[in-house]
Order: C-alpha cells, then sequence, then structure tokens
C-alpha cells in the first residue's frame, strides 16, 4: 500500500504480533453502510458451511475487540470471506470499516454456529431466510455441494431496504448459476434447485415487503408456486436482526416446525450472533 489506513496507523504492530492475525487480502465497498473483505485462512482450519468465527481489531486499551462473524465463504475456499454492516459509532466496526488491502485483523480460528446442515432433519426443501447482513452465512451453504445434495428444492430470501442493499446476496446467487467453476463443482443438474426471492421495505423494487408479512399472507408461497410451510418437507435456517429472527420463528413454530440445534437436530435453527 502507498497509504497507510487508520487501521494500520493505530494497530498494526500491535494487531500483527498477535499469534491469530491473518492478512486482509481484498475489500469492497457496497453502500455506505455494507462492506465485505477477504482474509488468509489458517492451514489448520477446519469448517462446517455456515458457521462462525470471532475476528476483531485491538482495541485503544490494547487489548482485542472481537464480535462474531459468519464465515461467509464455502468451507472448500482457500480464503475467508466477511460480510459487514458499518456502524459510526460501533466498538469494533467503526474502525473495521477502514481496513485496506495489506492490513491485519485478528481471527480466532475456533468456529461454530447453528446454521448447519447436521442441526437439521432430512428434508425435501430448504428455505434460508435472511435480513442485511444475515445473508453472509447463506453465501457459504450456496456454494456449498452438500446444500444441493441434501434437498430438491433450496429457496433463500433476503429483505433489505433499499436496492443497493441487496447487491450482495443477488451477485453471489448469480456466481452459483453462471461462474463455470461453481457450476461444476455444484453440479449442472441441481443448479435449478436454487431460487432467489428479494424484497425491499423502503426503496421501490420488483418485490417489497418484510418477509414476515408476505409469509403471513401467503404472498411468498404463491409468488413461488410452493406450498405453505409444512413440517414434513420444510427446513429452515434463519439469519437477521434479532426482531426478524424472533417474528420468523414465531411463524416457523405457528406452522409446526420445531427448533433444532448440533446436539438436538430438528426442523428450523436461527444464527443467535451479532454485529456491532
Amino acid at each position: 500500500m502507498t497509504e497507510q489506513s487508520p487501521v494500520t496507523q493505530t494497530n498494526a504492530a500491535r494487531v500483527a504480533q498477535s499469534p491469530d492475525a491473518q492478512v486482509v487480502t481484498a475489500v469492497r465497498h457496497y453502500t455506505d453502510s455494507l462492506f465485505s473483505f477477504r482474509i488468509t485462512r489458517p492451514a489448520s482450519l477446519r469448517f462446517r458451511s455456515g458457521e462462525f468465527v470471532m475476528i476483531g481489531l485491538m482495541g485503544d486499551n490494547g487489548k482485542p475487540l472481537m464480535r462474531a462473524y459468519s464465515i461467509a465463504s464455502p468451507n472448500w475456499d482457500e480464503e475467508l470471506e466477511f460480510y459487514s454492516i458499518k456502524v459510526a459509532d460501533g466498538p469494533l466496526t467503526s474502525k473495521l470499516q477502514h481496513i485496506q488491502e495489506g492490513d491485519h485483523i485478528i481471527m480466532r480460528p475456533k468456529p461454530v454456529g447453528t446454521l448447519v446442515h447436521d442441526a437439521l432433519i432430512p428434508g425435501k426443501r430448504l428455505w434460508l431466510f435472511s435480513t442485511g447482513t444475515g445473508f453472509a452465512p447463506f453465501a457459504s451453504l450456496l456454494r456449498d455441494p452438500e446444500t444441493f445434495e441434501k434437498f430438491e428444492q433450496v429457496i433463500v430470501t433476503h429483505t433489505c431496504r433499499d436496492v443497493a442493499e441487496l447487491t450482495y446476496g443477488r451477485e453471489l446467487v448469480e456466481s452459483v448459476k453462471t461462474d463455470e467453476m461453481l457450476r461444476e463443482l455444484i453440479g449442472e443438474e441441481n443448479l435449478d434447485k436454487l431460487v432467489y426471492y428479494p424484497t425491499t421495505t423502503r426503496e421501490e423494487s420488483a418485490k417489497m415487503g418484510r418477509i414476515t408479512y408476505l409469509i403471513e399472507n401467503g404472498e411468498l408461497f404463491s409468488d413461488l408456486g410452493v406450498p405453505a410451510l409444512d413440517p414434513a418437507t420444510d427446513r429452515a435456517m434463519v439469519c437477521g436482526s434479532l426482531g426478524f429472527n424472533l417474528d420468523i420463528k414465531a411463524l416457523l413454530e405457528q406452522a409446526g416446525l420445531r427448533e433444532g440445534a448440533n446436539s438436538d437436530p430438528a426442523e428450523f435453527v436461527i444464527e443467535k450472533a451479532f454485529v456491532g
């Protein structure tokens, strides 16, 4: 780099000296509030698509400031990808949003999480319900061949305020269907299994409305030509804001689906990690 970033100026020496330091290999900003970045992957790291790790920077007090981030890259990727919000006064993201290629960040290589296939019992249709950066773990799962081997149909919904905030998810889904390497990995015969259903809540778009409302009034199912949620066939993963997660959970339970976990698989799972 020809000019040091704010992160480098204040934290580089201390972060780089950490045994858990990783190098930033790419950064992309989508809007004033959303960005993604990639970092080096420790050779010993193993994780299941959909899991999260703790990443962060050194705080002003010289101690690591860590937050849970879902790994957006699939488990076969040679690097690790993350998708993040920018919070002006957020303890971590106010600093993290300024990282540049070549900077270092801290990552604790102990992946955990509930948005994994092992936490669901076998089913026919997989629903991936997300808002905002909650799309991140699904970016991992949608590039994992196991997702399409286990289900006859995979439907990912992504709800944001504005159209621009849908860019990361839209491009990811497009890449699964058009990228030659991904098409070969997932299998041409599986591409038609993937259905993308984006909605906005503020800016006018082709489909507007909160996904919870579209579930309640049945519009989601009529739009896609699929039956309403059924515990005999449907499985779901949920990742978004706390309020969104609770609302979707209530609707899933109302439909007869039970919440599962790694130790007790069932019909749906919810991610409970948040970033600030």
